[in-house]
Parts: C-alpha cells; structure tokens; sequence
C-alpha cells in the first residue's frame, strides 16, 4: 500500500479491510481481535498511528517504531497470542512528519483463527468492525476448512442400494444423450458408479449419495438437505397479494431437484425451444442458458452441511438464487484463471458428464450474459454463512404472472390463445426431450397445468404425429419423432 493509497482509504467513509488505531506508545490490546478477524475473512490492512473521530482521521503516529513493529511481527508469527502463526507484511510511512505502520494480514489458510487457546475467542470481519463469530459462523469456518474434500469422501454403510433407481436411468439416458462417447456408457450401474466417483469402495460417496441417492438414504447422513423453491407475487413479501402462488414439492436428490427446477425456471425467461436433448442448442444464449449456470453453481456449491438450506425466490422483478456457504473464490479472480473452485468437486464432475456445466469458472461469463440479454446486471453478494446470485427479471410479462391459473376461462383474443397454446405446447415438448419417462403429474408440475390441460397438449402432439408413446403407463416413456418436429 503505497502513501498516496494509505491518504485515500483515510478519506474513505467505511471500509471492511482497512483498521486505523491510535496506538501512540504501544500495540493496543484489541489489535489482535482485528489481527484474528481478518484473517478469519478476506484480510485486511491495520494502520497504527492513526487517530479517528468520528469521520475525521488524525496522523498521531507512534513513538517507537521499531519495537512496535518487531512486537506485533514477534507476536503474530508465534503461538503466544493466536492458535497459528500468520505471515505479515510491514510498511512504514510518513503522515506530516509522523511514523505510521501498516501491516497486512492475509486471509489464513487454516481457520479458525483464535485467541488464547479458546475457540470462543473467534472474530470475524463484519461491515467495519470486529464481531465474536457465532457458534453458527465458527461451524461454517470449520466447514470451509474441508472445503473441496468433504464432498468427496465415503458414507460408511451405504452401497449401491442406497441410490434412486429412477436417478440413475434418467442421468445415464442424459449422458448417452448428449456424451455419447463418454468411455463408462457401456459398463453396469455398479461399474459406472465407481469410475465416475459416485461409489468409493463398495460405499457412496457423500457427492454420490446427495446427487442420485434416495432421499431418506440422504437424511440418514445429510439430514437437512433440502432445496426450497418459491413463486411470489410481488417485488417482497410484504407487498405480495399472498405469500406465494407455488412452491416445489421436496425432490429425491440433487438431480431430481435439477430437473425439476429448471423445468420451472423455463417458465420465467424467453428461450426458444430447440431440439438439443435439454431443450438448448449447442451454442445457446438464451436466457435460460445463463439461469441454467447459476442453478448448476448453486447445487454444486451449497455447504449441504449446513443448518441451513438452498433456496430459490422467484418474485415478480428477479429471480434469487441463496445458497448456505460464501464464495470461496473471488469471483473476478475465478473469471480471470483457468481453474474453478466448486466447494463439491465430484458433484460439479458429475454436472460436466452430462454436458449441463462449464469446464472453467462455474461458466461465470454466461451468467453475466444476462446483461447483455437484459439490459440488468447479475448481483452477487457473499457472507460468511451464505451467498445470493440475484438475476433480474425484465417487465412483467402478462403470461408469465398468471402461471397456475392458465387454465382459467379467459377473455383474450383467439390469435393470443393460440399463441399461448403453442407455448404450452412447446414447453412440454421440451420437457420430454429432457426426460422422455416424465409422467403426467410431472407436467403439471412443470408446466403449470392441470391434468386435463396436459393432456390436450399431449393428444395435440401425439395426433400432429410429433410424440409417440412406447409401452404402458407405467415403464414407458415418450419418443419424440424428429422427422414430424418441425411441422
């Protein structure tokens, strides 16, 4: 930090990595909950000598810099004071003929961080200030600490058994799909659930398990998995005419939440169907593309051992995507290199087998083509205990706020119901071609219809020719007849 970037920080009205203390003569006792609560966050500068009132600053500077210095360097590379040494950088400048000190703390690579030996004396950098972290903060820390491994790791007592039948069909139909030269296609479920990394021998993994297992499989070991999914009819709760028109039933596992989820957020933005095996093309971007990518980074970045949960709010001006877990990596940084940082590698791998992730970057530059695609900018913001992806949503769309109720007598010109229809028509298409097994209450689910609304649209694409059933009721499924498509 040069001294004309010191000057300007002391301008500065707040700031959540940059502390200014007096300290005439001596280090002041409560530097070491600032030295300990940065390097539980992001790290930060702390400036001795400094002098604030209220938004005033005043270069006091200190009166013995050198044993200043090597006393707080001494202390904070020791065990006296903290439970790791941490490194340091020293700066010395000169305000109006005063010496000021300036030592960065970097972010430490083993947290907690804390004081005396006592893990209550954890402190975490909030707004500009040091906090006591909470029980809740200090678990998450210690979360983040296995950050990258935990995901990874074997359930003891469980075994193939413990998976979704049905998951593991429509994920390995997807990947045949749409990676049709992926080495482990022709291998058994046993087989392909190992190479892949959802088995570790003869066990799940704890990736495995929430991706394709079954749900009370799942509680057994993850007991508050859930991911939350909300339509609210207004900009807050407060102003909503009632505290929501639709919420998603609990879902089986990851993958199951996945398809679902991303049936209904279809439902929210303008993407022409195609006849890719999801419903994108190859080259896709539409806005479904870039909320297809914050969904995929919400579910392979969630700290699914968390109290708390994943949830998704649709209100009538965003669509915001909360997840339990900050960043772990700044996302400007993760724009500029070429590695990726999932908090659940193997859950973001078994993403990338079925082609639904970018390689690099959790694909953050499709995100931030919803700028382009709306003329409003994605919002980040990331805590200690959760992070929100807030997308938002264009002018209301008369269609679109009336999902729920679609199948209501309406007064609209033909030419409007028509077009409606071919809609309806078009997104059911598009959710067989995703899960050519989905069953009826499914789609209406999905699509926001009743029974009797889904099968008028399947009737219409059955007798256009575009669909056709294969075997019964229950075991088939819907083969999409690529010929008659188009007409």
């Amino acid at each position: 930090m040069t001294k004309e970037e010191l000057l300007k920080r002391l301008t500065d009205i707040e700031w959540d990595d940059f502390e200014v203390k007096e300290a005439k003569s001596e280090l002041p006792k409560n530097v070491w909950e600032t030295v300990c609560a940065f390097a539980n966050t992001s790290g930060g500068w702390i400036v001795l000598g400094v002098k604030q009132n209220g938004k005033q600053f005043e270069a006091t500077g200190v009166t013995n810099p050198e044993k200043m210095e090597q006393d707080f360097i001494g202390t904070v590379r020791s065990h006296t004071k903290l439970n790791v040494p941490i490194p340091v950088k020293a700066e010395r400048h000169n305000l109006d003929g005063r010496t000021i000190l300036a030592f960065y703390i970097p972010s430490s690579a083993i947290k907690p961080v804390y004081l005396n030996n006592n893990l209550s004396n954890t402190f975490i950098r909030t707004g500009s200030g040091d906090q006591h972290a909470t029980d809740m903060e200090i678990q998450a820390i210690q979360r983040d600490q296995a950050f990258g491994s935990r995901s990874e790791l074997s359930v003891e007592g469980t075994s193939l058994a413990d998976l979704s039948p049905q998951s593991i069909s429509t994920y390995r139909r997807r990947i045949v799909m749409v990676n049709e030269e992926f080495a482990y296609n022709n291998l058994n479920d046993e087989d392909f659930c190992t190479k892949i990394g959802v088995l570790r021998n003869g066990n799940l993994t704890y990736g495995g398990l929430l991706m394709l297992g079954r749900l009370d499989s799942i509680h057994r070991y993850v007991s508050n998995f859930w991911i939350d999914y909300l339509e609210i009819p207004g900009t807050s709760y407060s102003d909503a005419t009632e505290r929501y028109t639709y919420r998603m039933v609990e879902q089986e596992n990851i993958w199951e939440y996945y398809q679902t989820l991303i049936q209904r957020l279809r439902l929210y933005t303008d993407n022409p169907f195609t006849t890719g095996p999801d419903g994108f093309s190859p080259d896709d971007n539409s806005q479904l593309y870039c909320i297809r990518e914050g969904l995929v980074n919400m579910l392979a970045h969630a700290d699914y051992f968390s109290p708390m949960h994943s949830t998704i709010r649709v209100f009538a001006d965003r669509i915001e995507f909360m997840n339990p877990g900050r960043f772990i990596m700044d996302l400007q940084l993760l724009r500029q290199t070429n590695s990726s940082a999932p908090r659940n590698p193997n859950i973001i791998k078994f993403f990338r087998y079925a082609k639904l992730s970018e390689n690099v970057g959790y694909g953050i530059d499709k995100i931030l083509r919803w700028k382009k695609l709306t003329g409003k900018d994605v919002k980040f913001q990331s805590e200690l205990l959760m992070s929100i992806v807030t997308y938002p949503r264009q002018e209301k769309n008369a269609d679109i706020d009336t999902i729920g109720t679609t199948e209501k007598t309406s007064t609209k010109t033909s030419t409007k119901t028509s077009t409606k229809t071919s809609t309806k028509t078009d997104e059911i298409l598009s959710v067989i071609n995703v899960t050519p097994d989905v069953t009826i209450e499914q789609l209406m689910d999905y699509c926001g219809l009743k029974k009797s609304g889904v099968r008028y649209h399947l009737e219409k694409l059955k007798a256009e020719g575009v669909i056709i059933r294969v075997g019964g009721n229950k075991g088939g499924y819907w083969h999409i007849n690529k010929s008659n498509e188009s007409k």
